[in-house]
């Protein structure tokens, strides 16, 4: 059987209406070409910064505006993947197995009440309403990059704050080592939970260092709304560094663990999804090449252009201290 890894983002063809974010686009390239020289393009970076952050939102959701983040690495300023394309083609296996599936079928996704439980190896253990949760920091914008495991990649301005201040909230114990969390798995609005293609619930981990560093993003919404259901609503986690099916969607429960967790894609196919699963172009997938990767909206099937995949996708400078000294060959 051909397992698939769970991401988000996909092809679909370009439309010709024009959506906020292409207006957006559109006015980031005139301050570009109005900038001149070097300082004038520097200039309109920032301008472009700040002009993404009062962009329209695409007015499908609830707005869930975000204050642009300072910190480094939070905002890259490549182009923006079509808010079109990152919500609907999609992997999320409750809802299907095909990439339309879950825009279809996550219509039946009750967000509210939500609540997410802490436990574990914690001093202050509990549950969060998750309009508490949305309150415990001022929410951020953060652009990232997304690469997914399949060679294909994605720049989306995602909205929450750092899991490190949910992290210090509850305060950690000692021999708390890893952080692992669980999506929520049920049947009667998750119709595909029980297909034999997965355990259930749904279930990922970082170590303890990596849940803290600034940029794992504890996430709320995306495009300066709340998340899609078929992105992962109400709350996911989003880690930049490493390949897509990392970020797990829909949490209902944080468990603080001295031992390595289990997780989904590990235990279904164990050689070809390893616990770190950090990009890296040098480390291939057992039935295809990691070194370049193909940007959604930059064409498709044969004439897709496809660009050198960076190691920790790009974020190396930020998080590459985290892995000093580990064969990362043999922890991949």
């Amino acid at each position: 059987m051909l397992i698939q890894s769970r991401d988000d983002g996909f092809i679909h063809p370009r439309s010709s209406e024009i959506t906020p974010r292409a207006a957006y686009e559109g006015r980031r390239e005139m301050l570009r070409w109005l900038a001149g020289g070097v300082a004038g393009a520097a200039m309109a970076s920032w301008a472009a910064r700040d002009a993404m952050a009062q962009a329209a939102a695409p007015g499908k959701l609830a707005p869930l505006p975000g204050a642009k983040s300072t910190v480094a690495g939070a905002q890259t300023m490549e182009k923006l993947t079509d808010y079109k394309d990152a919500t609907s083609y999609n992997n999320f296996y409750e809802f299907g197995t095909d990439k339309g599936d879950p825009v279809k079928n996550a219509g039946t996704l009750k967000t509210r009440p939500w609540t997410v439980e802490v436990e574990g190896l914690v001093k202050k253990p509990g549950k969060y309403g998750i309009e508490d949760l949305i309150k415990l920091s001022a929410q951020e914008e953060r652009i990232y990059r997304l690469r997914c495991v399949e060679g294909w990649s994605m720049v989306i301005p995602w909205v929450g704050y750092s899991l490190s201040e949910l992290i210090k909230k509850v305060e950690p114990q000692g021999n708390a080592k890893y952080v692992e969390f669980l999506t929520l798995a049920d049947p009667k609005t998750m119709p595909f939970v029980g297909s034999r293609v997965l355990d259930w619930p749904y279930a990922e981990g970082l170590r303890m260092d990596e849940a803290m560093h600034p940029l794992t993003l504890l996430t709320f919404g995306m495009y300066g709304e709340v998340l899609p259901n078929q992105n992962g609503a109400p709350v996911r986690i989003v880690v930049p560094w490493k390949y897509g099916f990392k970020s797990a969607k829909s949490i209902v429960k944080i468990r603080f663990v001295e031992k390595e967790p289990g997780t989904a894609w590990n235990k279904a196919a164990a050689q070809e999804y390893g616990f770190y699963s950090n990009v890296n172009p040098n480390v291939d997938h057992p039935r295809w090449s990691q070194a370049t990767e193909r940007r959604i909206g930059d064409g498709s099937g044969l004439f897709a252009k496809r660009t050198k995949t960076q190691l920790f996708n790009g974020y190396e400078a930020q998080v590459g201290q985290l892995y000093a000294g580990m064969d990362l060959k043999k922890n991949y």
